[in-house]
Formats: structure tokens, C-alpha cells, sequence
């Protein structure tokens, strides 16, 4: 099986050394690097990583047979390729993340960040020998990807994010009965049936998982792929769901952060689901102006898991990222979003603003409303928690 050593933990474990479990697709001199996001492995890049490759066999796998993992996808579809290639080939490499899937898992929250898990990533690189690649990723695998941008931007070909956020209470998803049901629902959650169930809400919209493919709905046939996934690789350890949830909390990009990326003059892709209910696709619009002009937004008709739900535009729009990088398109003609002001400009605007509201001020509502947010966030934090320490308690 193919392992990369990323060294010890750096919290005193019982664990000596740390392995990440990975695969390669595909072949040729353009490199793309996967990182997958909160509880999900190398197989849920399943749609990309046909649609880059044309081939959903592992290089490593002597069988030609599939690893045994899950993708969600179609498979009766047959709709991963958008029609797109690379001349000259593409290799893929997806792993599964500290605390998931084959890789090791480390029993401490503190061997759990965003920073840390892109020294893992970048220690793959380097055992794959890849001195450059294109790095997307996926939810905290895209918050992952923004990390290792900012620490080695000079091997960062180009950058997709998707369905990302800037962490931390951006994380939470919004507050409604749907969301509330689906969160009490996953944390009882104890078999593969029940948190396949939860799983199915979570990543499409309600509208994709009614449709029929053929005779049965798109729902039974996603929920017996999930089942038999879920079965297969095992329920997320609670060390490695708890730990990885800590990353996302965690997380956060600095403005000298976000300017090294845009220093280094990769383009981004953000790439989001409009009916996200996990990443708010307001929170992906403003990492993506953050990131200007470097960024371009697509916002597709899809849930969190857009990359499986819209597999045919997503491919296209990172076939379009490797295209644009390789003739090294100015990032002016590759943005979509609107021009930068100036900051002289941004607060003569906003005082405008202000006075021809009476005194309402945008900026100011918007951030008391991601405060207020936040306070929500800490004190269902606090109730989950207690419900917690409660069964425990219960159970000694």
C-alpha cells in the first residue's frame, strides 16, 4: 500500500510516526494535487478524478480494480468528463487527511490544524518528488490548500477552493430547522445506515437527490453507495472527526497570508454550491475578493458536495484553471469579479452610504450580525458539550 511518512506527532502520543495513505491517477508531466475535506477520503474526489485522468483506477492498484472505497458519484451517469483534456496528460494524487480513512490517527486535538495537515501535504509532495503542482481542495481541505499556498507559494501552479470558507464560526452553518435536525442527527449517528442517511442531506440539494436515474431515485441509489462505503472504510474515529472539526475551528488566513498567495501569481478558481448548508457561499465570495485579482468565482447550482452534483462544470472550470495557468493568462482577463477601490475610494463610499441611510451603516450591521453569529455558535457549542459530558457521566 502506498504510505508517506510526515514524521511524529508533535503533542506526546503513543503514536512514533505519522503516515498519510495516498494514491496516484493518470499519467503525465502536469501534476494535481487533491485535499479532501472534513471526514471524507482519497475516494470522495471519485467525479475529478475521472474527469482529469479519464480513469478511475488507482496506478498503484495491480489489479485495475477500484481501491474498495465509495465515490457518491453517478457511476450510471457516465457524466464525470466534461470533454476536456490535456495534451500532454495529467497525474492526480488524492490522500486520505490525518485522522481518516488508511492514514494514521493522532489521539490529540493539538496534532490537528490547518497548518499542520498542509506540512503533510507538502511532505507528500515531496515524497511523490513533485517539485511543483495545481493544489485544489475541497471544504477544510480548501482551507488546507490556502495553507500550504501561503507557506510554499512558489509551488503552487494554480489553486481551486471549493466550497471553502474562511473558518472558524464561518464554519457553522446557517441557523434554520433543517440544518439543526441534520447536526443532532449526525452526532447520534452510529451506524452506516443512519449517518449515510444524515450524510445524503447534508451534500445535495433535495431537488438532485429526487430525481430518477433509470427507474429508482437518485436518493436510494446514493444512500446503498454510502452504506457500502461507510462499511467498507469504517466510521470516523471520534479522535479524528474531533480533531479535524478543531482544524476548521481553528483556521484562519492572515492578510500577510493572503498576500503571500497573491504575490506568487497562481490563479485561483472558488468554486461553491449555491444551496451550500454547510459552507455559506457568502463567506467563499468574500475569501474570493480577498484573494483579487487573482480569483475567479463560479457559483453553480449545487449542496456542499457540488464537485459529485455538477461534476461536468466543475471538471470544466478546472480544466480551465490548469489551461489558463499553463499560457499564463494575465490574472485581469481571469477574474470575474468587479475592480477593486481603492481604500480612499471604499470610505468615501461608505460614508455616502451612511448619510443617505440616515446613519445605517452596511459594514457595521455586517459585522454585528457575524458576531452575533458567533455567540450562537459558542453556546451551541456549549449545549453539545454538555449533552456529551452528560452521556458520559451516564455511561460510568
Amino acid at each position: 500500500m502506498p504510505y508517506c511518512d510526515i514524521g511524529t506527532p508533535q503533542s506526546t502520543t503513543a503514536i512514533n510516526d505519522l503516515k498519510l495513505f495516498y494514491r496516484t491517477y493518470g499519467h503525465g508531466p502536469t501534476k494535481v494535487l487533491l485535499i479532501i475535506g472534513l471526514a471524507g477520503n482519497h475516494d470522495s474526489w471519485g467525479p475529478q478524478i475521472k474527469g482529469l485522468t479519464g480513469s478511475a483506477v488507482a496506478n498503484e492498484d495491480e489489479n485495475g480494480m477500484n481501491s474498495g472505497g465509495w465515490s457518491s458519484g453517478d457511476e450510471d451517469d457516465d457524466d464525470e468528463g466534461c470533454g476536456c483534456s490535456c495534451e500532454s496528460g495529467i497525474q492526480v494524487c488524492a490522500f486520505d487527511n490525518r485522522g481518516m480513512g488508511r492514514s494514521s490517527i493522532p489521539p490529540k486535538k493539538s496534532d490537528y490544524t490547518t497548518k499542520i495537515m498542509a506540512k503533510d501535504a507538502i511532505a507528500l509532495l515531496d515524497h511523490l518528488g513533485w517539485r511543483k503542482a495545481h493544489v485544489f481542495g475541497h471544504s477544510m481541505g480548501a482551507m488546507i490548500a490556502c495553507k500550504l499556498a501561503a507557506m510554499v507559494p512558489d509551488r503552487v501552479l494554480s489553486l481551486a477552493l471549493l466550497n471553502v470558507t474562511g473558518g472558524g464560526f464561518e464554519c457553522f452553518p446557517k441557523f434554520d430547522r433543517q440544518t439543526f435536525s441534520i447536526a443532532y442527527r449526525f452526532l447520534k449517528a452510529k451506524t452506516p445506515e443512519e449517518r449515510a442517511a444524515v450524510d445524503l442531506e447534508t451534500h445535495y440539494t433535495k431537488e438532485y437527490l429526487e430525481e430518477f436515474v433509470g427507474t429508482s431515485k437518485r436518493r436510494t441509489i446514493l444512500y446503498q453507495q454510502y452504506v457500502k462505503g461507510i462499511s467498507a472504510t469504517g466510521m470516523q474515529s471520534n479522535f479524528g472527526f474531533e480533531g479535524q472539526l478543531n482544524a476548521c475551528w481553528t483556521h484562519k488566513m492572515t492578510q500577510m497570508e493572503m498576500e503571500s498567495i497573491k504575490s506568487a501569481g497562481c490563479l485561483i478558481a472558488v468554486i461553491h454550491g449555491r444551496h451550500d448548508i454547510i459552507a455559506q457561499i457568502y463567506y467563499a465570495r468574500r475569501l474570493a475578493e480577498r484573494l483579487q485579482p487573482m480569483a475567479r468565482m463560479v457559483d453553480l447550482h449545487g449542496g456542499h458536495l457540488v464537485s459529485h452534483e455538477r461534476s461536468v462544470e466543475v471538471n470544466q472550470a478546472l480544466f480551465d484553471l490548469i489551461k489558463a495557468s499553463e499560457l499564463k493568462m494575465s490574472p485581469y482577463d481571469w477574474t470575474n469579479l468587479p475592480v477593486k477601490k481603492s481604500w480612499c475610494v471604499e470610505r468615501r463610499v461608505s460614508i455616502s452610504s451612511t448619510d443617505i441611510q440616515g446613519g445605517s451603516n452596511v459594514s457595521f450591521m455586517s459585522c454585528l450580525l457575524e458576531k452575533l453569529h458567533l455567540c450562537l455558535y459558542y453556546l451551541c457549542d456549549l449545549h453539545v458539550l454538555s449533552l456529551e459530558n452528560g452521556r458520559k457521566l451516564k455511561t460510568s
